[in-house]
Protein backbone atom coordinates (compact mmCIF):
# COMPACT_ATOMS: atom_id res chain seq x y z
CA UNK A 1 0.00 0.00 0.00
CA UNK A 2 1.66 2.87 -0.79
CA UNK A 3 1.44 6.22 1.09
CA UNK A 4 -1.34 8.40 -0.97
CA UNK A 5 -3.39 5.11 -0.39
CA UNK A 6 -2.84 5.24 2.99
CA UNK A 7 -3.69 9.15 3.31
CA UNK A 8 -6.96 8.39 2.30
CA UNK A 9 -8.12 5.81 4.20
CA UNK A 10 -7.16 7.53 6.72
CA UNK A 11 -9.15 10.78 5.93
CA UNK A 12 -12.13 8.74 5.83
CA UNK A 13 -12.26 7.22 9.13
CA UNK A 14 -14.50 8.99 11.65
CA UNK A 15 -12.58 11.51 14.27
CA UNK A 16 -12.50 8.96 17.18
CA UNK A 17 -10.79 6.44 14.89
CA UNK A 18 -8.14 8.62 13.64
CA UNK A 19 -7.54 9.99 17.35
CA UNK A 20 -7.21 6.06 18.30
CA UNK A 21 -4.49 5.91 15.46
CA UNK A 22 -2.57 9.01 16.31
CA UNK A 23 -1.98 7.93 19.45
CA UNK A 24 -0.95 4.62 18.33
CA UNK A 25 1.18 6.62 16.37
CA UNK A 26 2.46 8.74 19.15
CA UNK A 27 3.62 5.86 21.27
CA UNK A 28 5.46 4.29 18.84
CA UNK A 29 7.36 7.08 17.71
CA UNK A 30 8.33 7.69 21.46
CA UNK A 31 9.42 4.65 22.26
CA UNK A 32 13.66 5.07 22.52
CA UNK A 33 12.93 8.65 21.65
CA UNK A 34 14.65 7.81 18.55
CA UNK A 35 16.64 10.70 17.90
CA UNK A 36 16.82 12.91 21.17
CA UNK A 37 18.93 12.75 23.67
CA UNK A 38 19.85 13.89 27.03
CA UNK A 39 23.52 14.42 27.87
CA UNK A 40 24.60 15.71 31.50
CA UNK A 41 26.44 18.96 30.99
CA UNK A 42 24.48 20.10 27.28
CA UNK A 43 21.42 22.22 27.63
CA UNK A 44 21.55 21.57 30.90
CA UNK A 45 20.61 17.81 30.53
CA UNK A 46 17.74 18.62 28.54
CA UNK A 47 16.02 16.71 26.25
CA UNK A 48 17.92 17.77 22.78
CA UNK A 49 17.80 16.33 19.08
CA UNK A 50 20.52 14.29 18.62
CA UNK A 51 23.67 15.45 17.53
CA UNK A 52 23.16 19.28 18.18
CA UNK A 53 21.97 21.71 21.11
CA UNK A 54 18.44 22.32 19.87
CA UNK A 55 16.42 21.49 22.91
CA UNK A 56 12.67 20.03 22.24
CA UNK A 57 11.15 22.44 24.83
CA UNK A 58 12.41 25.17 22.38
CA UNK A 59 10.84 23.71 19.54
CA UNK A 60 7.30 23.41 21.58
CA UNK A 61 7.19 26.47 22.42
CA UNK A 62 8.02 27.69 18.83
CA UNK A 63 5.30 26.25 17.78
CA UNK A 64 3.43 27.21 20.50
CA UNK A 65 4.39 30.95 19.75
CA UNK A 66 2.90 30.11 15.92
CA UNK A 67 6.35 29.38 14.51
CA UNK A 68 5.37 26.87 11.43
CA UNK A 69 7.48 23.71 11.42
CA UNK A 70 8.45 24.93 7.33
CA UNK A 71 9.46 28.40 9.62
CA UNK A 72 11.59 26.14 12.06
CA UNK A 73 12.82 23.97 9.39
CA UNK A 74 14.13 27.35 7.41
CA UNK A 75 15.92 28.80 11.02
CA UNK A 76 17.70 25.74 11.99
CA UNK A 77 19.27 24.28 9.26
CA UNK A 78 20.41 21.59 10.12
CA UNK A 79 16.89 20.21 11.54
CA UNK A 80 15.01 17.37 9.17
CA UNK A 81 11.29 17.33 8.75
CA UNK A 82 12.35 14.09 10.97
CA UNK A 83 13.70 15.24 13.79
CA UNK A 84 10.87 17.46 14.76
CA UNK A 85 8.29 14.48 14.69
CA UNK A 86 10.98 13.25 17.36
CA UNK A 87 10.31 16.16 18.97
CA UNK A 88 6.58 16.01 18.88
CA UNK A 89 6.46 12.53 19.64
CA UNK A 90 8.75 12.95 22.59
CA UNK A 91 7.18 16.27 24.06
CA UNK A 92 3.50 14.07 23.61
CA UNK A 93 5.10 11.34 26.39
CA UNK A 94 6.73 13.51 28.47
CA UNK A 95 4.53 16.79 28.57
CA UNK A 96 4.99 17.56 32.01
CA UNK A 97 9.25 17.76 31.70
CA UNK A 98 8.34 20.20 28.27
CA UNK A 99 6.16 22.74 30.43
CA UNK A 100 8.52 22.93 33.25
CA UNK A 101 11.12 23.28 30.91
CA UNK A 102 9.17 25.87 29.14
CA UNK A 103 8.74 27.88 32.54
CA UNK A 104 12.00 27.60 34.04
CA UNK A 105 13.28 29.18 30.59
CA UNK A 106 11.14 32.12 30.56
CA UNK A 107 11.50 32.49 34.51
CA UNK A 108 15.12 33.31 34.04
CA UNK A 109 14.90 35.44 31.18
Amino acid sequence: MIRQEIEHQLLNLSLSDKAEIVQSLTKTLSMGAKGITKTPGVCGGEACITGTRITVWLLVEAQQLGISEAQLLQDYSNLTAADLVNAWAYAAAYPEEITEAIRANNEVA
